[in-house]
């Protein structure tokens, strides 16, 4: 199995300049927990629940601070062909949450412990017999579990 069977579409950012408190809108309206930050065609960061949570713990006010000033700008990668064990290694061992995958410079998905974790659930052999579906575990799945109406 590799990265690109399991990897969904990355939620992007479309500015550093975007403030927090936008960005925070943006995850909870995706349900994700991350954004890629882009800057026209360049991947420039990423930013995650966890930064904003740093921010705030922080007293930063996030309708004043940007997404720049809190995301990660070394963005680690992954590839679409990258067999999905290595990269949840990598996820494992560097304490990363999100992982962008590109394809020849250009962001092509995400790879989430979310996704790597219901993956190895959906295939590990469990006693009760109770089964899991990968295809439930995508996020366009995950957004039909909320109501619209809460995001207003």
């Amino acid at each position: 199995m590799h990265v690109a069977d399991v990897m969904t579409q990355a939620s992007v950012t479309e500015s550093p300049t975007d403030t927090l408190r936008a960005a925070a809108e943006t995850m909870w309206r995706q349900q994700t927990g991350s954004l890629v930050v882009m800057d026209g065609n360049r991947m420039v960061g990423i930013i995650t629940e966890r930064d904003i949570l740093k921010a705030v713990a922080h007293g930063v006010d996030l309708g004043d601070a940007t997404v720049a000033d809190a995301m990660t700008k070394d963005v680690l990668t992954t590839t679409p062909g990258e067999p999905l064990r290595d990269a949840a290694r990598e996820m494992a061992a560097r304490w990363i949450r999100h992982l962008p995958v590109v394809k020849d410079d250009q962001v092509v998905g995400m790879l989430s412990m979310r996704d790597v974790t219901g993956v190895f659930a959906a295939l590990s052999k469990d006693p009760s017999g109770v089964g899991l579906d990968v295809d439930r575990l995508v996020r366009e799945r995950r957004l039909a579990r909320i109501d619209v109406g809460d995001l207003d």
